[in-house]
């Protein structure tokens, strides 16, 4: 046991030096610099710390966990919808992810060590302790797309008010879309770093069917795919892209006031919960009370 100890401790010690040296050490990416010194709102790979330490120690960690095609898509799809645009995104998750899961079970099995905790009791709590470092990730990654998706979905009706007013001034779908992009820049960062990221694709030589088709995907919001939709077949068949933009915004709202109206009539019920677990028994123990006392009263005098 002393021995699984200290070579779990050992590898702890050894992945985090290795990780701080590799942040510190490692020279910055040639695209990654160059699209900062054009423009900071360019930059396609992430500069947190954390995730830049994560990335760098990635590497070795899924060569012992390999990860398949299919579950890497899948999750780099996930990350996309986070807001995590880096291609190392899905393999420093899942560095974050394993070392979770060797960190907290050695962490477990120290302490229980040196509070000579039982045998069987270390192996349940190491186990528990891999199973929230497993889960843990994946929990605040569907946090965070629960949370983007709504910023997206939110800022969505002024983006279309600002995409209308444009389009009826005389510009194209492209410059359009740019000029949102713009005007979203501080109010929406959530749209605006989307939007930047269509119209680079089209700048690129991308479609522009491909390139709305890319922002539903990356958004995943059931809003943006038929805001997408509605351009494409618009686009297509030629009919007035500011009339179905109008169009569109108006079942937005109406879609909007519905959703508040039913949050509102649901408020009702959830309030009955509080209510019966907090504020009807201090009700209930404010007016009987003073009977109580008198009856006490009563039988100590019988």
């Amino acid at each position: 046991m002393l021995i699984l100890i200290v070579i779990l401790t050992f590898t702890s010690l050894t992945l985090g030096v290795m990780s701080v040296y590799w942040l510190l050490a490692r020279p910055q990416n040639v695209v990654t610099a160059r699209l900062e010194s054009i423009d900071p709102s360019l930059t396609l790979i992430e500069n947190n710390p954390v995730t830049t330490m994560a990335e760098r120690v990635a590497e070795p960690l899924n060569r012992i966990v390999p990860l398949s095609a299919v579950e890497a898509a899948k999750l780099q799809k996930r990350l996309l919808q986070a807001g995590y645009r880096s291609p190392d995104a899905a393999m420093a998750f899942r560095a974050i992810q394993i070392s979770l899961i060797v960190a907290l079970p050695t962490l477990v099995i120290t302490t229980s060590y040196l509070l000579d905790r039982p045998f069987n009791t270390t192996v349940v709590l190491s186990l528990l302790g891999a199973a929230k470092g497993f889960y843990l990730p994946r929990v605040i990654l569907s946090n965070k797309i629960k949370q983007r998706k709504l910023r997206i979905t939110w800022g969505l009706a002024d983006t279309l008010d600002l995409l209308v007013v444009a389009v009826e001034a005389g510009l194209g779908l492209n410059a359009a879309l740019n000029r949102v992009a713009e005007e979203l820049k501080k109010t929406h960062p959530d749209l605006h770093y989307e939007l930047e990221l269509v119209n680079l694709e089209i700048r690129v030589g991308r479609g522009r069917e491909e390139a709305l088709r890319n922002l539903a995907e990356r958004t995943g919001v059931d809003d943006i795919r038929a805001f997408v939709a509605l351009l494409i077949q618009a686009d297509r068949y030629g009919s007035s892209i500011a009339k179905a933009v109008r169009v569109f915004a108006d079942s937005l709202r109406t879609k909007r006031r519905q959703k508040a109206e039913q949050m509102s009539q649901k408020a009702t019920l959830k309030l009955i919960f509080p209510l019966t677990a907090f504020l009807f028994p201090v009700i209930i123990l404010v007016i009987l009370a003073p009977a109580a006392l008198n009856l006490i009263d009563l039988f100590r005098g019988l």
